[in-house]
């Protein structure tokens, strides 16, 4: 399969993705995704891919059939006590994706982190691989590391962005500007010349605020979400990933998205 088949694994006939990552289990607890594979079965028909990590890749190959795999290739680890903050750390590459039959894979690149120079390399590396398999890659790429709202301005978010596209990503992923509004995140998209998608977050708890900026970032010109927390822990996983769909694909207003969790 080659790469622009490999891309239209997550990206339907408008252009657009939905994807579910559960790939948290590595660096956070994961109460609401004890089971991944009764999870990917639940929402299947809301959600175009999934992000995993390998041991799920190979656990769940049967309900993962017939949608995106995406392998995440890093270990990303939230700063913790007096440990050591790497950002993240390449764990696998193109060998193993070919392996669980993944259609892309996932790694988070930090531009200003301590460990910048290691993530940069590690990110290059991947990607240089992916030239030579046809393997797409998405790179996660927020400014520091992992949920710094206070970092995460127009300006920060569009160098990461573009800086991710520059390395070569086929696609990027990261956050919507903490208080920004549409004409801010169709700045950062517009900076950039490989497709956005935005991320979801820790959990929300509040199903308008998380519609409000998915339906944001879609009016900007982002090509699709990657929404795991907001999806997994929310009370009715199949009913929230119905309502992103349908602002992502069918560009349903937010009120209207609502009445699928009714």
């Amino acid at each position: 399969m080659d790469r622009s088949a490999n891309l239209a694994r997550f990206f339907s006939s408008d252009g657009r993705t939905v994807i579910l990552p559960i790939d948290h289990g590595t660096a956070i607890p994961v109460p609401g995704l004890e089971s991944p594979a009764a999870m990917i079965e639940r929402t299947r028909d809301h959600v175009d891919g999934y992000v995993v990590n390998l041991g799920v890749a190979r656990a769940a190959t049967d309900v993962l059939a017939g949608k995106g795999i995406c392998l995440r290739t890093d270990c990303y680890k939230p700063a913790h006590g007096n440990n050591l903050d790497e950002g993240a750390y390449r764990l696998f590459g193109m060998d193993e994706a070919e392996e669980v039959g993944a259609h892309a894979v996932m790694n988070m690149l930090y531009p200003h982190h301590a460990n910048e120079s290691g993530i940069f390399r590690e990110a290059a590396e991947l990607i240089g691989e992916s030239l030579e398999s046809d393997i797409p890659v998405i790179l996660e790429s927020l400014p520091f590391g992992i949920g710094r709202p206070d970092d995460y301005t127009v300006e920060n978010i569009g160098f990461v962005v573009r800086a991710a596209a520059e390395l070569g990503s086929d696609v990027v992923k990261t956050v919507f500007p903490t208080g920004g509004s549409v004409d801010d995140f169709r700045r950062i998209v517009d900076s950039c010349f490989v497709p956005v998608i935005v991320l979801g977050g820790a959990a929300m708890g509040d199903d308008e605020a998380l519609l409000t900026m998915v339906k944001k970032a879609i009016d900007a010109g982002a090509s699709g979400i990657a929404v795991g927390r907001n999806v997994w822990q929310h009370a009715d996983p199949p009913k929230i990933a119905a309502a992103l769909g349908a602002i992502v694909h069918d560009d349903a207003t937010v009120q209207s998205a609502l009445g699928c969790l009714s």
